[in-house]
């Protein structure tokens, strides 16, 4: 692999640094993105795809630590912690203990609620500037229960969110079921987030990796990142081929998006980011004749349902097991039978098209890291960004962008700042 001489690598080439290139080209830099596997192949391609600004309130919230103790022997709960001594692990788990409380729950949920809120708007903008064909719909997105309990809890928790600008509608069992003919009886109830939308995450992946290519940026594929080494005028990247060939590139800046990658990357650094890769599951099969006419949430089995035209995808589960890269036959059962227990029509085995596992990076406080190193001036980070990669691309894109190009960003990136890991 022959050097080259480039003004800004990309680390990565999922949702994160995709969207960062494309602002960063629309800003009038040149770009080169490195990938290991394919652009959008690995965290982003397979989740529900649903655009969440209803997501604002953090996983780190009062009542988890027990809940997650509970469900820490149940191999198919919703949340599980695969025992084991990692003492990285434990330590993540005591400061993310320490943040379930109401005061650092506000102070997350605020600062999510405004990478959400922007990006869900620029999202708009960005489909129409640059023509994303990726099946987005703004039908909104629907909690629904059958536990009257947990149906009353979260209504509880309605106030708080349409405080911070989250707009929620309470339908009762009867009416909904009117509305929605594709779950079976025995629903109490549901509440509808009419500002959420959803797309198909792969495509949404690939036309950004389109977008950036027509603008003049490079994407080079099978192509791992074995070390970074800042310079006094630049970065030098040390890479490996699919092939196993050895070779470097060098740039001017180097933004480091490798979501639960990042971490080992900058370790040699001095930088310290604390994530965790937080195991998530999702099937897809060829969309059945009744479908949930928008992206639901069975909030009693936490697993979400998406209906597209081209496909149906059940996903969900947070699975803390290290890099186990195998497909937890039992996880994946779970979100069959909750498919069973919801809907009229669940797909079968003959309509399967993939079975698929992506590692979340997930903070301890639930934020990104989006910034300048504090240690190395021509060092970025973009990663973090936990189960709203793909909700906060657009937006963290554009900060980045704008961080690097000395422009006011359009939000506040205080709460997103690196040094408050190190």
């Amino acid at each position: 692999m022959n050097p080259t001489n480039d003004d800004v690598l990309i680390l990565g080439g999922g949702a994160i640094g995709l969207a960062t290139a494309l602002s960063l080209l629309e800003a009038g830099r040149g770009v080169r993105i490195l990938e290991a596997a394919t652009a959008g192949g690995a965290t982003s391609h397979g989740n529900c795809g649903t655009i969440t600004p209803s997501h604002a309130p953090p996983l780190a919230a009062p009542g988890v630590p027990l809940r997650a103790l509970r469900w820490m022997f149940t191999p198919d709960a919703p949340l599980y912690l695969k025992p084991r001594v990692d003492p990285a692990l434990w330590y993540w788990l005591a400061r993310f203990t320490a943040r379930c409380n109401a005061t650092a729950w506000m102070a997350s949920a605020k600062a999510r609620a405004a990478l959400l809120d922007d990006s869900r708007a620029r999202l708009v903008d960005w489909i129409g500037r640059y023509g994303l064909d990726c099946e987005f719909g703004e039908t909104g997105l629907d909690y629904v229960f059958r536990d009257p309990r947990n149906f009353e809890c979260y209504i509880d928790e309605c106030a708080p969110l349409n405080a911070m600008g989250i707009a929620t509608e309470t339908i009762d069992g009867a009416e909904y079921l009117r509305q929605e003919p594709s779950l079976k009886p025995g629903i109490v109830g549901a509440i509808r987030f009419p500002d959420d939308a959803h797309l198909r995450p792969d495509r949404y992946v690939a036309e950004l990796a389109r977008a950036v290519r027509e603008r003049g940026g490079v994407i080079e594929e099978g192509c791992r990142v074995v070390a970074l080494e800042p310079e006094a005028d630049g970065v030098r990247v040390r890479i490996a081929g699919q092939g196993g060939e050895r070779g470097e590139r060098r740039g001017r800046d180097a933004v480091v998006a490798m979501a639960a990658w990042t971490p080992e990357l900058i370790r040699p650094l001095g930088l310290r980011l604390p994530i965790q890769p937080g195991k998530g599951y999702s099937i897809t099969y060829a969309r059945p004749s009744l479908a949930p006419r928008r992206p639901i949430v069975l909030k009693d089995r936490s697993v979400c349902v998406t209906a597209w035209g081209s496909g149906f995808r059940l996903g969900s589960t947070m699975e803390f097991s290290g890099r186990d890269e195998s497909l937890n036959a039992v996880r994946l059962a779970a979100l069959e039978r909750a498919a069973r227990e919801y809907l009229h029509e669940p797909p079968d085995a003959s309509m399967l098209q993939e079975k698929w596992y992506g590692w979340r990076p997930m903070t301890w406080d639930d934020l990104p890291a989006l910034g300048r190193s504090p240690k190395h001036r021509h060092v970025w980070l973009a990663a973090g960004h936990g189960m709203l990669g793909i909700s906060m691309s657009t937006a963290s894109g554009q900060l980045l962008a704008d961080l690097m190009t000395g422009r006011d960003p359009a939000i506040d990136p205080a709460p997103y700042r690196v040094e408050r890991f190190q």
